[in-house]
């Protein structure tokens, strides 16, 4: 009887984003919470 073990080593480290990637985020995020807010009111208005 053979018995293969396998061990993985994970390694996670936290990105470091630059100045001009954070603010992109922040610019997806509000346009994201913008379009969000404007199909509650669109809906809203069919019922």
């Amino acid at each position: 009887m053979t018995i293969n073990i396998l061990f993985l080593t994970i390694t996670i480290k936290k990105r470091k984003i630059s100045v001009e990637e954070a603010i992109q985020q922040d610019m997806v995020e509000k346009l994201y919470k913008e379009h969000k807010d404007r199909q509650f009111s669109m809906n809203r208005f069919r019922l």
